[in-house]
This record gives structure tokens, sequence and C-alpha cells, in this order.
């Protein structure tokens, strides 16, 4: 097998790497929404908050059997790369996945990296392939969405209207887009929130949260074609940001939307804010956006609490995906 680096600009390797994505996710996970060759050169060009994947593929007789994508970050966990991994359903078991995998690890070595990580949908292809590599299990996270056709208005409200009793020391701001600017320091303090969610036995630092990285992710998922919508708790009487909800709905299949994330700032914590502001967001899309018929959003298997929050709203499991890592 032949592995080169493409780049976005590359689309014809770009749309035959979409064609083995969708090969697998048939495979491996018939629920995930399809790759479009929009989508992926996308993610290609501005990654989640500004740092992209490099991304490698793998050919045989001049077609494209496997995939690898690789991200580091320079914010933090400046010792980690984390890796994907996809070989077309019609060409496993032949090495294409350790060939690729040992040339990612190879590439993260010369990056500086130390760790690699590498994640896969619970099943024994994957379960297989990191005991054969040596690879410990570390996390899982549950895939989960919420089909809004499903959800009764009248259910969001009455949550809305129970949560909003507890929490009568707040106000809830509503933001589209990009955050102002002179919110931004205090945006950035606030995101910082989700680094109490667990990480079960994960090598991984704290993320490191600024406004200039607030900004990035903002410009890259805006760059991505998906409209940002965000709801954020406010303390009446300090003005502190409590916390927040993002939710973004993609503008070439406006139908589908990503729950980013939603955190609450601990000090803060006790008064249903989660719920509060995520009934509220729930309000907001019903008339901003009415097209939307789903949101799609991951949690650690681990973060009971914010998983009873999904239940309470109807969100359905889809698949478990499980995290491994280890040193390189």
């Amino acid at each position: 097998m032949q592995i080169h680096e493409f780049s976005a600009d590359d689309s014809a390797t770009v749309a035959e790497v979409v064609e083995l994505a969708n090969a697998v996710h048939k495979v491996d996970s018939p629920w995930v929404h399809p790759e479009t060759v929009a989508t992926y050169a996308a993610m290609m060009r501005h990654g989640w908050d500004g740092e992209p994947p490099r991304c490698f593929a793998g050919r045989e007789a001049g077609r494209v059997v496997a995939l690898g994508e690789l991200s580091t970050s320079e914010w933090d966990n400046t010792h980690l790369a984390w890796a994907g991994i996809f070989v077309h359903p019609d060409e496993r078991r032949r090495g294409h996945g350790t060939e690729m995998f040992g040339f990612l690890c190879e590439r993260a070595r010369q990056l500086g990296r130390r760790s690699i990580g590498l994640d896969g949908w619970d099943s024994p292809v994957t379960l297989g392939f990191a005991a054969k590599h040596a690879l410990p299990r570390r996390s899982s996270a549950i895939n989960r969405r919420q089909y809004l056709d499903e959800v009764q208005r009248e259910t969001v409200d009455q949550m809305y209207v129970d949560a909003l009793a507890a929490a009568s020391t707040y106000e809830l701001v509503r933001l589209v887009g990009r955050t102002p600017q002179d919110m931004l320091e205090a945006v950035a303090v606030m995101t910082a929130s989700i680094n109490d969610a667990p990480t079960d036995d994960l090598d991984i630092e704290d993320e490191v949260f600024s406004p200039e990285r607030i900004q990035n992710y903002e410009n890259a998922t805006l760059a991505k074609g998906e409209r940002l919508y965000r709801v954020m708790a406010r303390h009446r009487e300090t003005g502190e940001l409590a916390g927040h909800t993002v939710v973004a709905v993609e503008s070439e299949r406006p139908a589908a939307g990503h729950q980013h994330d939603t955190s609450v700032a601990r000090a803060h914590r006790g008064h249903r804010l989660g719920v509060l502001m995520k009934a509220d967001m729930l309000r907001w899309l019903a008339d901003a956006e009415p097209q939307l018929k789903t949101i799609d959003t991951w949690n650690a298997e681990s973060n009971g609490f914010m998983i009873t929050v999904n239940e309470k709203l109807g969100y359905r499991v889809l698949g478990r995906e499980l995290q491994f890592q280890r040193d390189i």
C-alpha cells in the first residue's frame, strides 16, 4: 500500500475518501450522517477550532483502500496525537489498518508526540485491532440522537418552567454566530468548565481556552457552513457567566444539528442550569430552525449527570465509541 498526504484542494482524492468513509459507516455505524465532499473538505481546512488534521490516503493498485487522520494541538496536550483509521470493508484483514497505524505512529513521533490515541465503535473489529496493537481501552463515549418530532413542546416548556424556579438568580442570554468582542474573555473562562467532564483513564490534560481559541472555534464552525446557536446563563447579581449550551445546524443538510459543549461552572451548580439552558435551546430552535429534525450528542459513558439530562430530553442511544491510548 502506498500512503500519501493529501489536501482539501485535491478534489479527486477527497471524493474517493468520502466514498470510502461512507462504505465504512454503512457497515460499522449505519446511523451516522453520511459524509459529503463539502463536509469532509471543510473539516480538512478548519478542524474543530482552527487546527485541522493531517490526512493520508492509502492506495493499492491506484484505488484508495485506507484513510488515516492525525490530529494534534498546540494549545494543550502537546504530548498527544489522536489518530483515525478507516479501511474499506472489502479490503479488511489484509494488513492495511496495521500499516496505516504504524505510519501514523511514526508521523506522531516526528511531531514530537509521545502518546497516541485511537477510537472506534464497540465491535469485534475494533477490539481485535486494539488487542493486536497493545492499545489499552481508556474510556468510552455514547453517541445519542434526539428526534425533534418526538419531543413534545409542552414537555419542553414544562421542563423550562420547572428549572427556572430553581434558577431565579440567573438570566439566559442567546447568541447567534460569533461572540461579541467584549464577551470573549468571559466566554473563554466559562468554556473551561468542560474540563470537569470525566476523562476516565485517558492520559490527557485540561484543555486551555483563550479568547483567540474561542474565536478560532466559532470561525471554523461558520466556515464549515454551520449556523451556531449559544444559550448562556448569567448570574444577575455578579454578571458572571455560569454556563452555556451550544448547537450547530448544518446548512448543507439543515435537518441535521449537532450538540457541542454543554457545561456549568462549578460555583453555579445545583440550580438546574443545564436543564434550563438545553430546554431554552430547544424552544429557540423550534422557532429559528423549524426544519431541524435531529440533534446528535456525545457524552462520556461515565458522565451520569449529563446523560440523565439528555435522556429527559428524549435522546436515544445510537452506539458506543471506545477510546484507546498508549505511549509510542
